[in-house]
């Protein structure tokens, strides 16, 4: 062993084993990269494989909802044959429809017959209670009248409703949104690409907003198989009609062109919309006191009324009593008195 330490020490000895480590360590500087391979690649092939499951589950989801082309229902063959799309074109209704959840021809064919139904549905229905049960003595003229005001009424019923529909999914969409840019910018800071944080949102807020996770799903298809992803954002904020949610698709869309981050974009919406949507409570508790003004003056005041003055009334009512019945006590007692 002493024989061996001592040979160890030796200044050749030490020479040729630093010679050595000198030799390997230079052989992997040189090719521990070839084997290795190629990080980047190995990247760009795993977002571009996600990228195309997320592309094959979006169209299955698509076509699982029923989004096709043609309508080959009933009122769609009715529509069609009649060519009521052409008849009572409106410019608004595709937009106003995708705002308020209705997708594909579907939904239009059936808009369209309603639009063409109401007016006589209207129309018989007024004319069968102003003739048939009451006609509020109203002359033959206000008769007619309240019959073509019926028929008005049911050709823009459908616009109303489609209208109403969309205000509500909108305001669902809006209690929610800035939770899911909060979810979003956590996604893109930990690195995720925005079809990724869009898909994973979409995922985590479905049980709060139903609606907004099926629009986060709709933009990940589109950002999928569309030619520019700037459209995608586009068409999310056509589809949502909101301001709040233009101004996210287009810093969305200026981070996509110009390259600028997207976590400085994101952070900066959702404080935004964060501030939006507390002034909207702000407002709604602010105009609390006028819209209680009636229902107060309805149903409190004649029941405070009636607890404050119940009393009241109840004791003056006994004391008539005892002042009625007391001269005739009196008068009654008096003889006795006498005698």
């Amino acid at each position: 062993m002493y024989d061996f330490l001592v040979s160890f020490t030796k200044p050749q000895t030490l020479a040729a084993y630093l010679v050595a480590a000198a030799v390997f360590g230079t052989f992997m500087t040189i090719f521990l990269p070839y084997l290795q391979g190629n990080k980047l690649e190995t990247r760009l092939k795993a977002v571009a494989s996600q990228r195309e499951k997320l592309r094959k589950q979006s169209r299955a989801a698509l076509e699982k909802k029923g989004l096709r082309r043609k309508d080959d229902s009933v009122v769609g063959s009715i529509s069609s044959k009649l060519n009521l799309a052409q008849a009572l074109e409106d410019p608004n209704v595709v937009k106003l429809m995708n705002q308020a959840g209705l997708r594909g021809p579907g939904p239009i064919s059936a808009f369209y017959f309603a639009r063409m139904a109401m007016p006589f549905a209207g129309a018989g229905l007024m004319f069968f209670y102003i003739f048939f049960v009451n006609d509020h003595g109203l002359s033959q003229f206000m008769k007619y009248g309240s019959v073509i005001f019926g028929a008005a009424a049911g050709f823009y019923a459908p616009n109303l409703y489609i209208s109403n529909l969309a205000q509500k999914r909108q305001k669902s969409l809006m209690r929610a949104f800035p939770d899911a840019l909060d979810m979003l910018l956590i996604c893109v800071e930990a690195g995720m690409s925005i079809e990724m944080g869009f898909n994973k949102v979409s995922q985590e807020i479905g049980s709060a907003s139903p609606e907004l996770a099926e629009e986060f799903g709709i933009t990940v298809a589109e950002l999928s198989y569309l030619p520019d992803r700037r459209l995608a954002y586009e068409n999310l904020a056509l589809r949502t009609g909101h301001e709040g949610v233009k101004a996210v698709c287009m810093a969305l869309g200026q981070a996509e062109r110009y390259g600028t981050p997207l976590g400085d974009a994101l952070r900066m919406m959702a404080k935004e919309n964060r501030e939006m949507r507390m002034s909207e409570a702000e407002k709604k508790a602010a105009s609390l006191p006028a819209k209680l003004t009636v229902p107060m003056i309805l149903f409190f005041l004649p029941v405070l009324f009636l607890v404050v003055l119940g009393p009241a009334y109840i004791q003056y009512q006994a004391m008539q009593k005892e002042n009625e019945v007391a001269p005739e006590i009196a008068q009654a007692e008096r003889p006795a008195d006498i005698g």
